[in-house]
């Protein structure tokens, strides 16, 4: 997987938003399988198969205003911060606008959690 393709997503965020990459892509690339990460329909997607998109885990997406982080089976993490919003099917994610927004603690557990479902 190619994750300078995710470096130059991020990079070319601006602001804000790129603040809330730098922040929160160490966590996740701590919690994840070295090179799991990599650009699937346009935005970085962690996935512990051997392609993008195969058993995914997360993902980032920059909007406008904010940048989700989204986990595929979120509704199934424990989350006692009430933070993760349920979405489609079995995921969840959470609007970040701010740097301050990224949790390392919280996250990490929640990473924890997401790929211990998908390695049972």
């Amino acid at each position: 997987m190619n994750s300078s393709d995710i470096t130059a997503y991020l990079n070319d965020l601006e602001g804000p938003l790129r603040d809330i990459g730098e922040r929160i892509r160490p966590v996740i690339d701590s919690a994840l399988p070295d090179d799991s990460g990599a650009l699937w329909h346009g935005h970085p997607t962690w996935s512990l198969g051997d392609k993008p998109g195969q058993t995914p885990v997360c993902l980032l997406k920059a909007y406008k205003s904010y940048v989700a982080f989204g986990l595929w089976r979120g509704q199934e993490v424990a989350d006692p911060s009430g933070r993760l919003v349920a979405g489609a099917r079995h995921m969840a994610s959470v609007k970040l606008g701010g740097a301050e927004d990224v949790d390392p603690v919280l996250f990490s557990e929640w990473l924890r959690h997401a790929v211990a479902l998908e390695t049972k």
